[in-house]
């Protein structure tokens, strides 16, 4: 009986670890979202350039601390090549 209550508390140990670590890992965490926000505008600067158009992709992280500003100054960055991108295929249409 030791045995499987040792075995069984060792089981749930594990997983509440392993829980733990895959919620800190999380998509949501602050640091994923300014990956996402980055990888976005690098694949949207991409996408221009492949269509020819000069794009500036440089990003003034200066006054940005924290993870929630950082992420922001990456989602207007977005929100202007976004614009740049609309207002190309409005001229092509």
């Amino acid at each position: 009986m030791k045995t499987f209550t040792k075995s069984t508390l060792a089981v749930i140990t594990a997983a509440l670890l392993s829980t733990s670590a895959f919620a800190i890992s999380s998509e949501d965490s602050p640091i994923e979202q300014v990956r996402t926000a980055k990888a976005g505008v690098e694949a949207l600067a991409t996408t221009l350039k492949n269509e020819g158009v000069a794009v500036d992709t440089k990003v003034n992280l200066d006054g940005a601390r924290t993870y929630a500003q950082k992420e922001a100054v990456y989602q207007a960055k977005y929100s202007e090549l976004q614009a740049q991108f609309d207002a190309i295929h409005q001229q092509n249409s």
